[in-house]
């Protein structure tokens, strides 16, 4: 009977297709090929950064921090679309998952994985960052009562930038605006 090869699992997270990082304090600790090539740095460049370089504005970067808090306290786990931001400046659409590894704690340490959406789902307006974190939880299928219970603004505010929405994708319904926003064709 042989025994088996140790698992290398460093190497294994180094050269997964998916990109990954382990954070602590909303600082990456560790990052892979994968994670560094979608966003257009180089690894040693995003070790001991914050994940604020990946986001387009400090402000996204605060509002989703705090906005996970609450669901990973209760599910241990987090995942979304959003709009990103490369080295290069260019925005792109981002699926984002992760996991505490801290009960209770989910900035004290976690594993997060990225998958770029841009191929299938590119940035085609200008938004600002309110309307790039409306239509983030659009697309998740979220009413605006619950937009607005979520992220703290009035159900009418959240309406209002519903609308601008609509307008900036040329969308007549709020379906189409979704299809839209996810890169379906009509």
């Amino acid at each position: 009977m042989s025994i088996p090869p140790a698992i290398d699992y460093e190497n294994i997270f180094l050269r997964s297709p998916v990109g990954m990082c382990v954070s602590q304090n909303r600082i990456i600790q560790a990052c892979n090929d994968a994670l560094a090539k979608m966003f257009g740095y180089a690894r040693a460049e995003l070790t001991g950064k914050s994940l604020l370089v990946l986001y387009p504005t400090p402000d996204e970067f605060e509002r989703t921090g705090a906005r996970i808090i609450p669901i990973m306290n209760s599910k241990g786990c987090y995942s979304d679309e959003r709009i990103m931001k490369r080295a290069n400046q260019e925005l792109f659409w981002c699926h984002v998952n992760g996991r505490a590894l801290v009960p209770n704690d989910p900035h004290a340490a976690g594993i997060w994985t990225f998958e770029d959406l841009s191929a299938r789902r590119p940035v085609t307006a200008e938004l600002t960052p309110r309307e790039r974190e409306i239509a983030a939880l659009l697309v998740e299928g979220k009413t605006s009562k619950l937009i607005a219970r979520q992220i703290g603004l009035s159900p009418r505010t959240v309406e209002m930038h519903r609308a601008k929405l609509m307008r900036k994708f040329s969308a007549a319904t709020s379906s189409e605006l979704v299809h839209r926003l996810v890169g379906v064709a009509n």
